[in-house]
């Protein structure tokens, strides 16, 4: 089977799930608000240059998940998915999976971000397959400290691999869909690469290579023509 692959943040969502979870914290009084912007802003402006230490920004982006009582966070994700996700979720991002899924292809989602804050997220797309960071739990608490390989950069490529071989699956005809020059490893993988609302970086790079360019937020729905174009 064809497996169609997407990026999340700022590809089927028109923002960065990470970044607003962070700011929903703040707002919530779970964190502290001002620190947390300015070291969140920090870590975001280090990811778009590309230059951004995942390991210290997953000590600090899932401490939080260490610190509030498990009940208290299934609240708190439901608050933040109907806050700050619904709006995010552009059109053209659920037709583009009606049509990955009529030509028969899997989707599959592959973020960085981690797995708490994106699992929900998956499922309102319909999208059974995720691969993300996967924050480490021990005996139903998160710990604060991530599990195996952060799904970031080359490590998207190493977690995709490794997903491959368990479920004999294929890049064989696949797509991957991104809007982040963070992402070419993989872009580079796969057969059908699609820049989406790009970066700066990536959209030059897409351009040089001769690979589509769309965008999912614009008013004109993405269309089976559309696609048979890509």
């Amino acid at each position: 089977m064809t497996l169609a692959i997407f990026d999340l943040d700022n590809t089927l969502l028109t923002g960065d799930s990470d970044y607003l979870w962070g700011r929903f914290l703040g707002r919530q009084g779970m964190v502290d608000a001002e620190f947390y912007e300015a070291e969140n802003l920090r870590f975001y402006e280090a990811y778009k240059a590309g230059t951004l230490d995942i390991h210290e920004f997953l000590a600090f982006s899932l401490q939080p998940l260490a610190e509030i009582e498990p009940r208290r966070l299934h609240v708190l994700q439901q608050e933040f998915m109907a806050q700050e996700i619904e709006p995010i979720i552009p059109r053209g991002a659920l037709e583009l999976l009606r049509l990955h899924r009529q030509r028969g292809h899997l989707p599959l989602i592959i973020t960085a971000t981690n797995h708490f804050v994106t699992a929900p997220i998956a499922r309102r797309l319909g999208v059974k397959h995720l691969l993300a960071t996967d924050p480490e739990q021990v005996d139903g608490r998160y710990t604060g400290r991530v599990a195996g390989t952060p799904c970031f950069q080359e490590g998207k490529v190493t977690r995709l691999q490794a997903w491959l071989k368990q479920t004999g699956y294929d890049l064989d005809g696949s797509w991957f869909y991104s809007d982040s020059h963070n992402d070419l490893p993989l872009l580079k993988q796969v057969d059908h690469p699609v820049a989406v609302d790009p970066d700066e970086e990536l959209s030059r790079f897409a351009q040089k290579h001769h690979w589509p360019v769309i965008s999912l937020r614009e008013e004109t729905p993405i269309s089976d023509e559309h696609l048979s174009v890509i």
